[in-house]
C-alpha cells in the first residue's frame, strides 16, 4: 500500500541544528570543477565563434568533492576516498580538499591518466563550453587494495557510507559491492547515488538517489507520474534489495519510496539559475541528517530544501544550515512575513542574490507612516540595483529618534507595509541609532541616501566605497514629511 512516511515529533529546524556531529565516509569520482568568466562582444575574424575576453576563474571540488564540501558546509566532519592524476590538477584538488573545515582526504594518485577536470566557460551568467578532461578506465588492484583499506580504517568513526558514482572508474566493477559490504559489517548504512544503467552493482544498498531520467533509463518505465515513478522504484527496490530510492525530479520535487510507504515533495526552488550539483547538495544533506538519527522522511525534506537552494546559486556550490533554516522559515511565512528578515539572515540573501551576479541595494528609515516621499526613495533605490534591503529602526529606535509619541505605528506594522511593496527586497529592523552595523553585515554594492545629505554625512559611505560600492543620493520628492503629518494630526 502507497502511503506517506512518517514525520518525526522533532522539527526540521531541531534536526538542522544537530548536523554538525555528522560523520560520513565519501567515496566516490573526485573532479576538479573550473570555471573561467569573461565577457563576449564580438565573433572571431577568423572562424564564426564568438571570442571571450576574460576576466576572471575560479576552481572549486567537482563529484564526490563537491559532495564532501556540501557536508561540511553543513557542520559535518568527512572523509574523503578517491584518486586523482599526478598533475597540477590532482594537486589543486589535494589542497581544496584540505581546505574543507573538519575535512580530511585520502587521494590515492593514478597508475595512470590524469585527474578529471571539467572546464566551463560562463560569459554574462551564460555557460558557452564545456571542455571535459577525464579517463574512466576502474583502478588497479593496487589502488582498489588501498581504497578497501582506507574505507576500512575510517568507517569504525563514521556514521554513513556514501558512495558517488560518476562513471569515471573509481566505482568500477565490484568495488560497490566490496564497499557497502564492509559498510554493513561495521554496521553503517549506505547511500548511493547512482550513474549507469547496471543497479546490479550496488545490490543491498540502503538509500539510492536516482534522478527521474536515471530512474527511467533503469526501470524501462516512462516515469510520466508519480504512480509511474512509485512503480519504476518498486521495481528496483525488489529486484536489487535496496532499502528505499529517493528520486530527484528537478521542477516536480522529490519522491521517496520504500517496499510499504511513498511520499513526493514539491520543489522549493523559487528561482533556478544552475542545477549542476544539485543532486551533491540533496546526497549530503540526506546523509548528514540520517547521520543524526533524522527519520527517512525528514532526511528527505531537508534534501530538498538544500537542493532548491542550490539551483538558486551559479556553477557549483554548497548550502549551509543557515541557508536550509532560512528556507523553511520563509516556506513556512506568508509572502509578506518571508520579506522580513533579521541582520544574520539579510546576510545569507545578500550573499546568495551577489552569487547570482545581481547588485544588492540598502536604503534605511524610520518609514512610519508611508507617503510619496518614501515611495520616490524607495523607487529610486530599487532603479539602482537588482535587490534591494531596507534598513527600518524599531520601534525602541525611533522613539530615542523622534519622541516619546513616535512610532505613531508598530514595528510589526511598518515592517509589514514595507515588505508589501513590489520595490522591495527584505526589510530589516534595527535597534541601533544608525544602520552602520547592518550595512557592515550586507556590504551592499549600492548605499542609497536622500539628497539633504552630501556623501561624505552618509553612514557608511567610507566602508561601502573602500569595497568598490558606490553611494547614491535620491532626488527629494518636496512637501512630504511623516513628522509634519503627526503634528497636523495631533496640533502640537
Amino acid at each position: 500500500m502507497t502511503g506517506p512516511l512518517p514525520q518525526s515529533d522533532v522539527s526540521l529546524v531541531d534536526i538542522i541544528a544537530t548536523l554538525a556531529g555528522a560523520r560520513l565516509v565519501i567515496v566516490g569520482d573526485i573532479m576538479l570543477d573550473r570555471f573561467i568568466y569573461g565577457d563576449i562582444d564580438r565573433i572571431s575574424p577568423e572562424a564564426p565563434v564568438p571570442v571571450l575576453k576574460y576576466d576572471h576563474r575560479r576552481e572549486m571540488l567537482g563529484g564526490a568533492g563537491n559532495v564532501a564540501a556540501n557536508a561540511t558546509a553543513l557542520g559535518a566532519g568527512i572523509t574523503l576516498l578517491g584518486l586523482v592524476g599526478k598533475d597540477a590538477a590532482g594537486e589543486r584538488v589535494r589542497e581544496l580538499v584540505a581546505s574543507l573545515p573538519g575535512g580530511q582526504g585520502h587521494l590515492f594518485t593514478r597508475a595512470a591518466g590524469p585527474t578529471t577536470v571539467k572546464t566551463r566557460i560562463v560569459a554574462r551568467q551564460q555557460q558557452m563550453l564545456r571542455l571535459d578532461e577525464e579517463i574512466t578506465s576502474p583502478p588497479t588492484a593496487t589502488e582498489q587494495a588501498d581504497l578497501l583499506a582506507a574505507l576500512a580504517a575510517a568507517l569504525p568513526d563514521a556514521d554513513i557510507l556514501l558512495l558517488s558514482d560518476y562513471a569515471k572508474g573509481v566505482l568500477a566493477g565490484d568495488m560497490p559491492a566490496r564497499m557497502i559490504q564492509a559498510a554493513h559489517a561495521a554496521g553503517r548504512r549506505v547511500i548511493v547515488d547512482p550513474k549507469g544503467r547496471d543497479y546490479g552493482r550496488y545490490r543491498s544498498a540502503d538509500i539510492l538517489t536516482p534522478n527521474l531520467g536515471e530512474l527511467r533509463q533503469v526501470s524501462d518505465n516512462p516515469c510520466e507520474d508519480d504512480a509511474q515513478v512509485v512503480d519504476a522504484a518498486r521495481l528496483l527496490l525488489s529486484k536489487f534489495g535496496f532499502g528505499a530510492i529517493i528520486v530527484t525530479r528537478s521542477e516536480q520535487g522529490m519522491s521517496v519510496v520504500t517496499a510499504t510507504e511513498a511520499v513526493h515533495l514539491p520543489t522549493m526552488a523559487r528561482e533556478v539559475f544552475d542545477v549542476s550539483g544539485a543532486g551533491d547538495t540533496a546526497a549530503a544533506m540526506l546523509a548528514c541528517a540520517l547521520a543524526r538519527g533524522a527519520g527517512l522522511a525528514d532526511a528527505a525534506r531537508l534534501a530538498n530544501a538544500a537542493a532548491g537552494i542550490v539551483v538558486g546559486k551559479l556553477g557549483t556550490a554548497q548550502v549551509t544550515a543557515a541557508e536550509v533554516a532560512l528556507a523553511l522559515r520563509q516556506q513556512e511565512a506568508g509572502d509578506i512575513d518571508a520579506k522580513i528578515a533579521d541582520a544574520r539572515e539579510a546576510r545569507i540573501l545578500a550573499n546568495q542574490w551577489r552569487e547570482r551576479g545581481l547588485k544588492v541595494g540598502f536604503t534605511n528609515g524610520c518609514f512610519d507612516l508611508l507617503h510619496p516621499g518614501h515611495l520616490s526613495l524607495l523607487r529610486q533605490a530599487r532603479a539602482g540595483c537588482d535587490r534591494l534591503i531596507v534598513g527600518m529602526n524599531d520601534d525602541a529606535s525611533v522613539r530615542r529618534l523622534k519622541g516619546d509619541a513616535r512610532p505613531v505605528q508598530t514595528e510589526g506594522a511598518r515592517a509589514a507595509v514595507l515588505a508589501s511593496l513590489q520595490l522591495v527586497d527584505l526589510v530589516v529592523p534595527f535597534t541601533e541609532d544608525t544602520p552602520l552595523s547592518l550595512i557592515e553585515t550586507v556590504r551592499p554594492d549600492v548605499l542609497v541616501k536622500g539628497a539633504d545629505y552630501r556623501i561624505d554625512q552618509v553612514v557608511g559611505a567610507d566602508l561601502v566605497q573602500s569595497y568598490g560600492g558606490r553611494v547614491l543620493l535620491a532626488e527629494l520628492k518636496e512637501g512630504f514629511s511623516t513628522t509634519r503629518t503627526v503634528a497636523r494630526i495631533t496640533g502640537r
